[in-house]
């Protein structure tokens, strides 16, 4: 048996359930969503990268406060669903190009944001992307990473990583809020304002956007069942195997005289 490539793992995890998630109750709204479109709003008329745009909810809130979007993804079959939901909602400045994070077909300083949500922890080169993304955006630009992030305790981010993976192939790694600024920092970037939230993930839709397979589903339960009392409490794993995760919006700018 021949093993897939990391992007063809990613392709074929998300290309089958483009519609779920762009239907999907989890990714369609939130608080960062809300501070994206706040952010937008105070430059009107941004030219706007959606890196890794998933089921399109960034784009559709980006074009919705005004922005010229470009959706971009791996998958082809997102991109087509993001292109239908966005003529079902009459957002006609959104345009779609594919591709992978870490080389983008865009020139130099080219837009006012770079905007990703929910995608880097599949990212292979997180490095490459961040550099990628510095060099895309302008002077002034903003880059906004909002994503799961794991716990600064290894315990905690072990069994994260763990679970994560038991039900996605794909997944690389939820990075640490302390990781997310070293990476920033090494690409040229600013850090700055941080925003938490904790969304529950309903264990039966979870699985179920991902197709994960009946044995894996099975170890991730055993894994909750195993887990030491500090983890099922930071994780508030349920009866049923929901949970809560941690998640972060990081805003940042480019640094001056890079």
């Amino acid at each position: 048996m021949s093993a897939r490539s990391h992007a063809r793992h990613v392709v074929d995890q998300f290309g089958a359930q483009a519609s779920a998630y762009v239907t999907s109750a989890v990714h369609a709204a939130g608080a960062d969503l809300d501070r994206i479109g706040v952010l937008l709003r105070a430059r009107p008329g941004a030219k706007v990268l959606d890196l890794g745009c998933g089921g399109g909810h960034v784009a559709f809130t980006a074009a919705a406060a005004g922005a010229a979007v470009t959706a971009y993804d791996l998958s082809a079959e997102m991109l087509a669903a993001v292109s239908a939901e966005a003529s079902r909602r009459g957002l006609d400045r959104i345009e779609t190009r594919q591709g992978g994070a870490e080389t983008l077909p865009f020139p130099d300083a080219i837009f006012d944001a770079v905007l990703t949500r929910y995608s880097a922890h599949h990212w292979r080169d997180v490095p490459a992307a961040l550099a990628e993304a510095r060099r895309v955006l302008r002077a002034d630009g903003l880059l906004v990473v909002s994503d799961i992030v794991a716990p600064e305790d290894p315990l905690l981010d072990t069994h994260l990583q763990a679970v994560e993976l038991l039900r996605d192939p794909s997944h690389v790694r939820d990075y640490r809020v302390s990781e997310w600024r070293a990476l920033l920092e090494a690409a040229g970037f600013e850090p700055g304002a941080v925003m938490a939230s904790r969304p529950r993930m309903d264990f039966a839709s979870w699985i179920a956007r991902m197709r994960t397979p009946e044995i894996h589903v099975a170890a991730i339960r055993a894994l909750q069942a195993a887990a030491p009392a500090e983890v099922t409490a930071h994780f508030g794993i349920e009866a049923d195997g929901s949970f809560l995760l941690d998640a972060a919006l990081i805003e940042a700018t480019p640094r001056l005289g890079r």
